[in-house]
């Protein structure tokens, strides 16, 4: 399966602001902080106000690089959450939002969304008691999400709570257990805090 396996600090100077993809290490050890401009030989020419085109394109790369996704993947993401009623944007982030290893980075268990889809590729989460090894597998209501014993000795994944420092979102019950969620409603926007204009990313693929 094709993956970027390049330094993922550069995707962050390119975008100009920390999209924590490696989580908390993001908050001290960034390049951004001291060269806060795109990457490459010709970075800092990129500075200069952009078209209308450049800034819808780097907000729809923003989106991708947050969730991990690739540009097919998120095509194909976006014609499925225009078909659907509501607003598109909305639902093209809410059908992110509740991609399998987001859930797994949202319960905490991973410090990373690329650790927790390491996590489910290597088949540490089960959905409603049945292992899944699919990270873009799209969850419903009602689904039960749990790591199994194996993984929840992990020494990685016992020190992720105490090393995020992040809040199980609301659309997410946690109650039963902590290595346990269950996805008790369809995330809403305001429940969703990417920094991402989605109203942009409709304006680049409506063209």
């Amino acid at each position: 399966m094709a993956r970027y396996t390049g330094p993922v600090c550069r995707l962050c100077r390119r975008e100009r602001e920390k999209l924590y993809l490696k989580g908390s290490k993001c908050d001290t050890h960034c390049p951004i902080d001291k060269r806060n401009y795109p990457p490459g030989e010709h970075g800092r020419d990129r500075m200069r106000q952009g078209s209308e085109y450049s800034t819808q394109l780097r907000e729809k790369q923003k989106a991708r690089r947050i969730y991990g996704v690739l540009e097919k993947q998120f095509r194909n993401t976006f014609e499925e959450a225009s078909r659907q009623d509501g607003i598109t944007g909305e639902n093209l982030l809410r059908m992110l939002e509740l991609r399998l290893d987001n859930v797994v980075f949202r319960a905490g268990w991973g410090v990373s969304r690329s650790q927790s889809r390491q996590f489910v590729r290597h088949g540490f989460v089960k959905v409603n008691g049945r292992k899944a090894t699919i990270p873009s597998m799209r969850l419903r209501r009602g689904d039960l999400v749990s790591l199994t014993e194996h993984a929840r000795a992990l020494e990685v994944v016992e020190g992720a709570a105490s090393v995020n420092g992040r809040n199980t979102p609301a659309w997410l019950d946690s109650t039963t257990s902590n290595f346990e969620v269950q996805i008790s409603n369809v995330p809403l926007r305001e429940q969703i805090d990417v920094t991402v204009r989605e109203q942009l990313i409709v304006e680049l693929y409506s063209k």
